[in-house]
């Protein structure tokens, strides 16, 4: 996978977020965004980082032609969090798999 596979995969999650009902209309509190935990684990949960922070700060990267992260463990949290609908969320942790794979090879 490479770079420029990104914006689809992102697309993709966005998709997969919508088809869950994991996707919010409202934004969180600017304060639950701030958090300096992983994942902001403390403020949001995982569906509100994804949306809220992972697609803006990938699109933005990639906007601005700048270097993405390329040390990413995101399936694992998604595994923990999602283990009791895996079955019924597969297509969404696929989603996060390709998306960790690629920011790994990048």
């Amino acid at each position: 996978m490479s770079r420029q596979q990104l914006p689809l995969l992102l697309q993709q999650l966005e998709t997969e977020l919508r088809a869950a009902a994991l996707w919010s209309a409202q934004p969180p509190a600017p304060s639950a965004l701030a958090s300096t935990a992983p994942f902001c684990c403390d403020t949001l949960p995982l569906e509100q980082w994804l949306q809220f922070i992972l697609i803006p700060r990938l699109s933005a990267l990639l906007d601005g032609k700048l270097p993405l992260p390329t040390k990413v463990a995101i399936l694992p949290l998604a595994e923990l969090v999602y283990a009791e609908r895996a079955q019924q969320l597969g297509a969404l942790l696929s989603v996060i798999r390709e998306i960790d794979q690629c920011l790994n090879q990048a």
